[in-house]
């Protein structure tokens, strides 16, 4: 009897925000890492969770000046980055932040050209990546955000509350942006 080895669980890591400053911190992490400027990355969590507030986070640590809008009715919001930590001189880095909250139509996915954008150069923040399921190609980490009800809330800086987080790699960009999280 030969048996086959069950696949091995995607590479895990679990964190915390304790603080606004927490996930500042956290997103410059992730912007250091030059997995990112090629990357998808799935934001899991509730209504107020704090994905977005994460990707303008993230969206400051690459270098995106002027406003960060929600794409919650536009679906999908495009900024460029020219002047991050990474970036190379003059070669902006293009990033699309979707949000399939309201997405029901799987038609509007070739309408509005959505195959095309990740089957490009850049990354991809996708929240509600569920609503979109069988239209889009591999995700290289998913980033689940969840409120932390056992900690008081700070008043200090910190207007949402505690965050528990858990980064799930399932490629091997994902695994690189995990390896820039670890201490």
């Amino acid at each position: 009897m030969v048996e086959t080895p069950a696949p091995a669980a995607p590479p895990l890591w679990h964190g915390r925000w304790a603080s606004e400053a927490d996930t500042q911190a956290f997103a410059a992490r992730l912007a250091a890492c030059p997995a990112i400027h090629n990357a998808t990355l799935s934001l899991q969590g509730d209504l107020g969770a704090g994905k977005t507030t994460f990707v303008r986070h993230l969206l400051r640590a690459l270098g995106v000046r002027g406003r960060i809008k929600s794409p919650t009715y536009a679906v999908v919001e495009p900024h460029s980055a020219v002047d991050g930590p990474l970036a190379p001189t003059g070669a902006p880095l293009a990033i699309w932040h979707f949000d399939f909250y309201r997405f029901t139509d799987p038609r509007e996915w070739e309408d509005a050209g959505f195959r095309e954008l990740f089957a490009s150069p850049g990354l991809k923040l996708v929240e509600w990546p569920e609503r979109a399921t069988g239209l889009m190609p591999a995700i290289d980490a998913e980033i689940h955000i969840e409120p932390d009800d056992t900690m008081p809330t700070s008043t200090d800086d910190d207007t949402d509350g505690p965050r528990i987080l858990r980064v799930t790699a399932h490629t091997p960009t994902g695994q690189q942006l995990l390896a820039a999280l670890q201490p």
